[in-house]
């Protein structure tokens, strides 16, 4: 027998041992690996497929259409432009943020950490809806100064709404990575007589650095991926997420909306694994085993107080804008009567009522099965070893880099068809929403995994426990804050996605964001406004309720019940 053979044979014996001792293992893994390859790869696939077969034989005739036509380059050249720009100030405002409170003893820390994570509860476009108020042809702040040449229209729009919304992504990232790097190397140098700019530029911004790159990739697909905005503020503005949606649902052009749609997500793609495999092997480790106090260091009056205005500036910028939606909810008609009522109220509820119980459906079915699916992938990534788990992992995380237009018209090729026709049903939106939804859950489940000593899990198995068990009955209740964790996230973004979900609404299943989104695009702001409060006081209360529980749970542990 060759030589080479001999481990390849012993690793299949070892493999065919492990799932005959371990039967739930096999049954989940098949389970987990059938449903990323039915809901994730093949509606990918589909939308390659139709982009390069556009009448069933191989052809690049709608790529060639697309870069033969000069707007369309445009297109290309301004989404990468948007994302670019707003990756970019979303980063400084994120840093901005994380640095005045980590290392700053700048006052009312508490009150902006929670304005830098407000953005996330809202729409994707209600900040739209508030420039429009303020800074549009009839907006408050543009009919007070005289500005009647002014245009919030456009790529200036886009950035000032998306930064504003996205910026929390960056800030939650640099967040953690200040977090993480010990305050006693700048003190180390701060009493060696470095200054405070030195230390900043030769300690504090290097060792952050891994986390700088990561939130401008991580804003940079986001953006790329958005929709709403664009669609509603981006005038003459065109980009690919928006151009896709309309050759594909509005000119029925199906192959040239699929190809715009792999033009975007060649870049998001790209931007995600040099996220996911460069920038998070680049970390520079500061933890030495010693113990050390989580602890701010004293600045210069002038750095605190600058600070202070900056980071106030950027949430009296929030505020405005969830005060002028709350405004707008009671005015008539918006920049010529301003009369009080609540006649957007009675529009909304009655419009809205079927959109409203039909979103809080699809979210509540959606959510726990993202959750679980996400501790169950984390699981078998960080516990178990089995052949393929670098491709597991890697196919299950996909879904994040996807931008939601390609998911959206995936979904509508490979699911309108048999053998699977879900076209129509809230099925294929509740599977929409686990799948995109569930990379956030995997990495809160594995980052909260590698913190639990493995023996525990391995006391359960040596006493006779199965996995099933195991993961039921000990893992899962050690790791039930990355649980709700996901189950928060996976909420909030179902209950806010419009992207993906524009594609796959019907006239029984519509969603709440498409609502309101139509409501935008005619001009109906006042009932814009009343639908976007009626989400956002939804999600708040869902995540009071969620914080409750949690709170609930770690008492009756604490007391001993």
């Amino acid at each position: 027998m060759d030589a080479n053979t001999t481990p390849a044979i012993k690793r299949n014996k070892h493999t065919f041992t492990v799932f005959r001792q371990d039967p739930a293992l096999l049954v989940a893994l098949l389970l987990v690996s059938i449903s990323l390859l039915l809901f994730i790869v093949y509606p990918l696939a589909r939308v390659f497929y139709l982009s390069f077969f556009p009448r069933g034989s191989f052809s690049l005739e709608t790529y060639q259409y697309v870069f033969g036509q000069w707007w369309l380059r445009e297109t290309i050249s301004n989404t990468m432009l948007l994302g670019a720009l707003t990756a970019s100030v979303s980063t400084i405002v994120g840093f901005i943020f994380a640095y005045a409170l980590n290392r700053t003893n700048m006052p009312l820390r508490g009150f902006f950490r929670q304005m830098a994570t407000l953005p996330l509860v809202s729409p994707p476009f209600m900040f739209t809806i508030s420039v429009i108020l303020l800074l549009g042809r009839n907006g408050l702040v543009t009919r007070a100064l005289g500005l009647t040449n002014f245009n919030i229209y456009g790529l200036n729009g886009l950035i000032l709404v998306q930064t504003i919304g996205m910026f929390p992504i960056a800030f939650m990232t640099l967040n953690g990575v200040l977090q993480g790097i010990s305050p006693d190397l700048e003190e180390g140098a701060l009493d060696l007589g470095a200054s405070r700019w030195n230390v900043f530029r030769t300690i504090t911004f290097p060792l952050s650095m891994p986390g700088v790159a990561s939130s401008w990739l991580l804003v940079f697909v986001t953006s790329l991926a958005d929709f709403a905005n664009p669609m509603v503020l981006g005038g003459q503005f065109e980009v690919l997420s928006v151009q896709a949606y309309l050759q594909f649902t509005g000119m029925f052009n199906a192959p040239r909306g699929t190809a715009l749609a792999v033009l975007l997500l060649i870049p998001a793609m790209i931007a995600f694994l040099v996220q996911r495999y460069w920038v998070s092997k680049r970390s520079y480790v500061t933890v030495t085993g010693k113990p050390t106090s989580a602890r701010v260091l004293a600045v210069p009056p002038i750095v605190r107080w600058g600070m202070f205005a900056l980071c106030s500036a950027t949430t009296v910028v929030i505020l405005a804008f969830y005060g002028t939606v709350i405004a707008g909810a009671f005015v008539k008609t918006w920049g010529v009567d301003w009369t009080f009522t609540l006649e957007h109220f009675r529009y909304s509820i009655d419009v809205g009522w079927a959109s409203i119980r039909s979103t809080f459906y699809l979210a509540a079915w959606a959510t726990p099965v993202t959750g679980l699916m996400g501790m169950v992938i984390a699981f078998l990534l960080v516990r178990k070893q089995f052949p393929g788990k670098k491709t597991l992992g890697f196919v299950s995380m996909l879904a994040y880099a996807v931008p939601g237009t390609v998911v959206g018209i995936g979904y509508i090729l490979a699911f309108n068809q048999r053998p699977l026709i879900l076209t129509g049903t809230a099925a294929i939106i509740i599977l929409c929403f686990i799948f995109r939804e569930m990379p956030v859950g995997i990495e809160a489940g594995v980052a909260s995994l590698q913190q639990i000593d493995r023996s525990i899990e391995e006391a359960s198995t040596n006493l006779g426990a199965s996995t099933q068990y195991t993961f039921s009955h000990i893992t899962l209740p050690l790791i039930k804050p990355a649980f709700i964790a996901g189950l928060s996230f996976g909420f909030t973004r179902a209950m806010t996605a419009v992207s993906a979900v524009i594609f796959l609404v019907s006239a029984r299943w519509n969603h709440l964001t498409v609502l309101i989104l139509s409501q935008t695009e005619i001009m109906r702001l006042g009932a814009a406004s009343v639908l976007s409060l009626f989400l956002i006081i939804i999600v708040l209360v869902t995540f009071t309720l969620m914080r409750l529980l949690v709170g609930e749970q770690k008492e009756r542990r604490i007391s001993g019940i």
